[in-house]
């Protein structure tokens, strides 16, 4: 898995990398069971703070989405479907993210392509 930072994103990187990981897992370039970089090597590959990596992680982490052990560091793990009220709190902030884009003047049809194209893992 390929992961990549724009150190001059309004994003802070952490978010970033959180951010691919979960777009890697959904889209089945990361499997079940399969580990992650260590953070020291990830932070050494990217320039940056492990201590950066690492909030990554502990956020992947607390949102399920990985385990961390001191034998295999981050490891994606199996999904038996949505913890309990997942989807609620999904859905609001899927909300708000295209009342953004219709309040910033994208039309619905542009919002829907965009849900779409997202929904298949398409860039742009």
């Amino acid at each position: 898995m390929l992961i990549t930072v724009d150190l001059g994103a309004e994003v802070p990187l952490y978010q970033q990398i959180r951010d691919q990981v979960v777009r890697a897992i959904a889209f089945g370039r990361l499997a079940v069971g399969e580990a992650l970089p260590s953070t020291r090597q990830l932070g050494a590959d990217l320039g940056i703070n492990f201590h950066t990596l690492n909030k990554a992680y502990d956020l992947l982490r607390a949102e399920d989405f990985v385990a961390l052990t001191r034998k295999s560091g981050a490891v994606v793990v199996p999904r038996d479907g949505p913890p309990p009220g997942f989807a609620d709190e999904w859905a609001g902030r899927l909300r708000t993210l295209l009342a953004a884009g219709l309040a910033q003047g994208l039309s619905e049809s542009d919002v829907l392509d965009a849900c779409r194209r997202a929904v298949r893992g398409e860039e742009g």
